[in-house]
């Protein structure tokens, strides 16, 4: 009977995948290991995240770990003065996250357009960029302080942030879909809040 249970057990559960693992420190750097995924369900995954300001790059981290499959993907999240994109590339093999991801987040424009923040204003509009199709609302709450930022998002960066609440802790983000649906409204400015918010966002998986 205990064997039949062994042998049931190993048929449901299925195999795990070893994956390369490689957290960012706040350096940046990482010491690359090797660990079980959690679950069946788990690829391994390659990332990297690279943040924008005033044309600056402020961050540029490469990671590597287990990843669950809607966490695999491209995507960004444009504030005009600041962007911050991540590219999370996956497979199905042990220990098959060997190479780093290679940077292709200068994109062009793709005809949408979303309202984005210019001091304390947010009637001025953006030009979307990539896979960027949803617009984007984001407000950040810090020291009684509330900043909020206007701009372009894909897709993945918006599931991201319903999925990944307590990583945003003070941080509220809102998504739709249509150009100039996240409506013109007064903000606050603090830019730096936010990209610190949507740094620690991207860097879900």
């Amino acid at each position: 009977f205990h064997k039949f249970i062994l042998i049931l057990s190993v048929v449901l559960l299925g195999d795990t995948l070893r994956c390369h693992e490689c957290i960012p420190d706040n350096m940046g750097k990482c010491t690359e290991t090797q660990r079980e995924c959690l679950s069946q369900s788990h690829q391994c995954g390659a990332s990297r995240v690279i943040a924008y300001a005033g044309g600056s790059k402020l961050l540029d981290q490469n990671g590597k770990g287990c990843a669950l499959p809607e966490e695999c993907g491209e995507a960004s999240v444009n504030f005009g003065l600041s962007k911050t994109w991540i590219n999370t590339q996956c497979c199905n093999s042990n220990l098959c996250n060997i190479q780093s991801v290679p940077d292709s987040s200068k994109t062009t424009p793709n005809g949408r357009q979303c309202f984005t923040c210019d001091g304390f204003t947010c009637d001025k509009t953006l030009g979307c960029e990539g896979n960027e199709d949803h617009c984007v609302t984001t407000t950040v709450s810090e020291g009684g302080i509330t900043t909020t930022v206007k701009g372009c998002a894909s897709e993945l960066m918006c599931s991201a942030s319903k999925s990944f609440p307590s990583q945003l802790l003070g941080t509220k983000v809102s998504c739709c879909k249509g150009n100039l649906c996240n409506s013109a409204v007064t903000a606050s400015a603090g830019l730096q809040l936010v990209v610190v918010a949507l740094v620690s966002l991207a860097l879900f998986s």
